[in-house]
């Protein structure tokens, strides 16, 4: 019998042509968001949508019904009957929280919060069950398994089926007093500092800015307790506070978000995950759930 060795030796040929071929340089976020599809993105729901208007200029925030539905539902309300208009910016904590919401302590004197609801309960937790969630590849230190949910960073238990936001930079929650059920929204704050994970599951998330957090991260702090600003010149005013579906759209700010549940959004948290690019000599090998971009861009025309 012939046997032709020939196939055999093409077939060396190409692995030893393959092996000597450098290997693809991987990806850096920004080449794969230019290399993003229509369908990577999602379009901002004007009903879930805040604008927090300053003279500096608009934050925009989208809210978290799927998390807090009692405390967005009152905010709704709120912004939509201009609670927060004409109130003020009213503590700045160094590395913490900027906070707003009515300065006067004598309850007797405060702005009435019209047909908004005075009690919720507290919703520092929701049930697991039917949370769209998509785990990230490494450990946290402050839950079993982090994550994102519809963009949102969040957290779950599988042994107590428990799901929840976490507080990271920019995270929008509702104050409140020791009563874990003494939020109803008038008090918001956003994390400006270093993420307070502790706060997770100690206080309702009602949802994160999107952007213009570069107008609240600048403010001065407050020499007060807490970073409270003690003066009232010192307040920052808030010219409007209002939902995007209540506003004309020529008057909105139309902003897409890079949705967390696609093969993109895995390619992109391990190309922060391990960076590869020319300045960085040791790969981490490891991202932190409040490190991961959420990228927003204007929609393309």
């Amino acid at each position: 019998m012939r046997v032709t060795l020939l196939p055999l030796c093409l077939s060396l040929f190409a692995l030893q042509s393959l092996a000597a071929r450098p290997a693809a340089k991987p990806k850096s976020m920004q080449e794969l968001l230019e290399a993003s599809n229509p369908a990577d993105w999602r379009t901002l729901d004007p009903r879930n949508t805040l604008y927090l208007d300053l003279a500096a200029g608009r934050v925009v925030i989208e809210l978290a019904p799927d998390f807090a539905p009692a405390h967005v539902a009152n905010i709704r309300t709120l912004a939509h009957e201009h609670y927060w208009d004409g109130l003020s910016i009213n503590r700045s904590q160094d590395n913490f929280v900027v906070q707003w919401g009515d300065p006067e302590d004598d309850a007797a004197k405060r702005k009435s919060i019209g047909s908004a609801k005075a009690h919720l309960p507290a919703e520092f937790t929701r049930k697991s069950a039917g949370v769209s969630f998509v785990p990230l590849p490494d450990r946290d230190g402050w839950a079993p398994q982090v994550g994102f949910s519809q963009g949102f960073p969040a957290a779950r238990s599988p042994k107590t089926g428990q799901a929840w936001l976490a507080h990271c930079y920019a995270t929008v929650g509702a104050g409140r007093d020791t009563a874990a059920d003494s939020s109803n929204g008038t008090e918001l704050y956003v994390v400006d500092g270093q993420s307070p994970r502790q706060l997770d599951r100690n206080i309702t998330v009602v949802g994160r800015v999107m952007q213009g957090m570069e107008l609240l991260s600048v403010l001065p702090r407050g020499t007060g307790a807490l970073g409270v600003y003690e003066k009232a010149e010192q307040r920052v005013p808030i010219k409007s506070l209002v939902l995007a579906a209540d506003l004309p759209e020529s008057q909105r700010t139309p902003l897409q978000v890079l949705r967390t549940d696609t093969p993109l959004f895995t390619a992109l948290v391990e190309a922060r995950r391990n960076r590869r690019d020319d300045w960085y000599k040791v790969p981490a090998g490891h991202i932190d759930l409040c490190n991961v971009p959420l990228p927003v861009r204007a929609p393309p025309k």
